[in-house]
């Protein structure tokens, strides 16, 4: 129908409140009375605290308090596992002892009248410690490695170990093969906005503003912690600004802003700082992978070994899907995963855009695109000829498999055709040019979700669930589901999100959030329509709530968004320095609700994937673990100019069996596929193969560049 909302690229509902300031984040949130918290973090990576003296620091002006594991409460911290946090292993018990486990782990928290005088006598608090010398190097000799307990359970899509065929065998009689290693950097999220939260009490009941991907987990994980049942918590976060994954988890910051406002008994701010959000908030971990790939002389994968290594803390194991997209991507009869950890002195890595598949197709990837180069083929051509409509994995059938037609449309747009497939073959004047290409694959993520909705005398509605939105644009691709669900225009539809008392949904995070919280809106608008159908019009409120969860389609299909990337680069045979010119990208999404927040999610990604090829880099100091370059003057991140042309390309797909829309995310696959490309395209420039991420002026140095 031609007035369905759902298809259209309508402008964001929220647009106006973001650039006029009416949208309030986390740190807006002031309330009366509020006071200032500061976080002081260890300075050692490893060790003890020997002694504090506050004495100096608490007769400061404005000072009201100063907490540290000698006059902390012992908080309950009852067990509290939701399914994005680490399954093995205990969160970090904030001020609960004299240990310390990585560098910046919060040691105390200074409360004040003021900011100024919060940061002034956290500047003055005496600290002094005993102190060892941690391992932070996954790649140092005595780097123990470990089989991730949560990755030895049957079932998973994450899986340490999984084996078809006899791929060592076929590896060693392959006419052709390639056996490589490749690194990809320890990265921050580092969104725009840092992360914050005010805590206020009223009694036994406390409210957080907080910024948060998942305000019901939030809830519950601060209920455990303070032994509170879960109604007696609050969490409110109406506008995220950007979050890459990095507020899934609930960190130590919100538990210390709760613990400092019950113990003044007023409000507390407390907003990290740039510096501390490289410390305790999550990183994608430093991670080490094998790819072996064995093909005939037609090009027909033979063999594929793929064995990698992440970083995690020494307290909890976080593990990450970097192996996986490889047991189903291409078809071959003998393939063999190894995933393994390295537990190090370092705080918890934490899911970061595209996790563990990020990782993992960069290495698969560029591997493919070194063999295309050794059989003499075509990239494109060596992945069509292993494409399958089959997970050869578990025997599933693809829901939908548009991968061909990925192909195809993004190399005629970028013009694929035209390249010359020797390296430092093509030039613009003096700069060498390099096309590359990659393919991108995300799973089809769907968790439970609940939504309500009214319909008002008047003849608008309101709609609420307790999602998220960090910048996909959910207030309007739900009011665009809403809107059709109920017959009535957008300009009538009310959205609201982002508290813990509206109806549960997953977290706002591995593209699930259109799948399984648009599927719920859906439910309850059709819900809502029945019901007032048969009910009095005059002058009544009709309230409908709805559940919807997965059915039992993963067991009869495997579910995933695929794409195409390609890059081209420019490569300056002086200086080495490489720019991204342009990025075109096509995917298979299933069914796409707004065009134009599509693109943005997909170029979005696009950027992020630049910053992982060619910037992003956390470097620890091996002396004590600290990030040596933790501000933004530092850890490089893509700016208007390092953005060249980036186009998104989409594939009509209709996909009946994923859920009750036919979406799938595509939060995660724009980042997932562009870095390989990128890397493939400097291949291509410069004839130098760089298998560790990123790729600075110094990676190409080794052997030169100049013509």
């Amino acid at each position: 129908m031609s007035d369905r909302s759902v298809g259209k690229p309508l402008p964001r509902v929220d647009g106006r409140a973001k650039v006029t300031g009416a949208a309030l984040y986390a740190a807006e949130f002031n309330q009366p009375n509020q006071v200032y918290a500061v976080i002081v973090g260890s300075s050692v990576g490893l060790g003890r605290i020997a002694a504090i003296d506050s004495a100096a620091a608490a007769r400061l002006p404005g000072v009201l308090a100063i907490l540290s594991h000698l006059n902390a409460p012992r908080l309950p911290y009852r067990e509290h596992h939701g399914f994005i946090d680490p399954a093995v292993g205990e969160r970090l018990h904030v001020l609960q002892d004299e240990r310390v486990r990585f560098f910046g782990q919060p040691v105390a928290v200074v409360v004040a009248e003021t900011l100024d005088q919060a940061e002034h006598a956290a500047a003055a608090l005496q600290i002094q410690y005993e102190g060892q010398l941690p391992g932070v190097r996954i790649d140092a000799p005595d780097a123990v490695k470990i089989v991730p307990e949560a990755a030895r359970r049957p079932g998973g899509r994450i899986q340490s170990d999984t084996r078809r065929g006899d791929p060592d065998a076929a590896l060693g009689q392959a006419a052709t093969r390639i056996d490589v290693t490749y690194g990809i950097a320890r990265q921050n999220h580092n969104p725009m906005e840092p992360h914050a939260t005010v805590a206020s009490w009223s009694g036994d009941r406390l409210t957080l503003w907080s910024k948060s991907q998942w305000v019901g987990n939030e809830r519950d994980e601060i209920a455990a912690v303070f032994g509170l049942p879960v109604e007696q918590v609050l969490v409110i976060c109406p506008f995220i600004g950007g979050g890459f994954g990095t507020t899934l988890r609930t960190w130590p910051h919100v538990t210390l802003a709760a613990l400092a406002a019950r113990h003044v008994k007023r409000p507390v701010k407390l907003v990290l700082t740039r510096r501390q959000m490289f410390y305790t908030t999550g990183h994608r971990p430093h991670t080490t992978q094998r790819i072996a790939l064995a093909a005939a002389p037609d090009g027909r994968l033979a063999s594929i070994i793929h064995e990698a290594t992440g970083e995690t803390s020494r307290y909890e194991q976080f593990i990450e899907a970097v192996t996986s997209a490889t047991t189903f991507l291409y078809s071959c009869p003998n393939v063999r995963t190894s995933y393994r950890l390295a537990p190090l002195d370092i705080s918890t890595p934490n899911h970061m855009r595209g996790p563990g598949e990020a990782s993992g197709i960069f290495a698969l990837e560029c591997g493919m695109d070194e063999l295309a180069v050794k059989l003499g083929m075509d990239p494109v051509e060596l992945r069509l000829r292993n494409d399958t409509a089959t997970n050869e994995h578990d025997g599933l059938p693809f829901s939908s498999r548009s991968l061909r037609a990925c192909y195809e449309l993004g190399s005629e747009r970028f013009g694929w055709k035209r390249r010359d497939p020797r390296p430092r073959s093509m030039r613009d004047g003096r700069l060498l040019i390099g096309w590359g290409m990659a393919t991108a694959t995300y799973p089809t993520n769907r968790g439970p979700a609940s939504a309500r909705v009214r319909l008002l005398p008047d003849g608008t509605a309101e709609v609420e669930t307790a999602a998220s939105d960090m910048g996909p644009g959910t207030y309007t691709s739900m009011t665009q589901v809403a809107a059709d669900a109920l017959g009535i225009t957008p300009e009538k539809i009310r959205f609201r999100l982002g508290r813990s008392d509206f109806p549960p949904t997953p977290p706002h995070g591995g593209s699930m959030t259109m799948a399984s919280v648009g599927s719920a809106v859906h439910a309850a608008c059709l819900a809502a329509r029945e019901k007032a159908a048969g009910a009095p019009r005059e002058g009544q409120t009709i309230v409908a709530e709805t559940s919807t969860a997965p059915g039992d389609e993963r067991q009869k299909f495997s579910m995933h968004a695929f794409g195409a990337v390609f890059a081209e680069v420019a490569v300056d045979p002086d200086l080495n320095t490489v720019r991204v010119r342009r990025v075109v990208g096509a995917y298979g999404a299933g069914r796409i609700v707004n065009p134009r927040l599509a693109r943005s999610q997909c170029t979005g990604g696009m950027v992020g994937g630049i910053g992982m090829a060619l910037m992003e880099q956390t470097v620890l100091d091996r002396r004590d673990g600290r990030p040596v370059n933790a501000s933004m003057a530092d850890y490089l991140m893509p700016v208007n100019l390092d953005i060249g042309s980036l186009e998104a390309l989409f594939v009509e797909e209709n996909d009946p069996h994923v859920n009750p829309l036919g979406v799938k995310g595509l939060g995660e696959i724009a980042l997932v596929g562009t870095a390989p490309a990128i890397a493939n395209a400097v291949f291509h420039a410069t004839g130098q193969r760089v298998r560790e991420f990123p790729i600075r002026i110094e990676s190409l140095l080794s052997t030169g560049t100049a013509s």
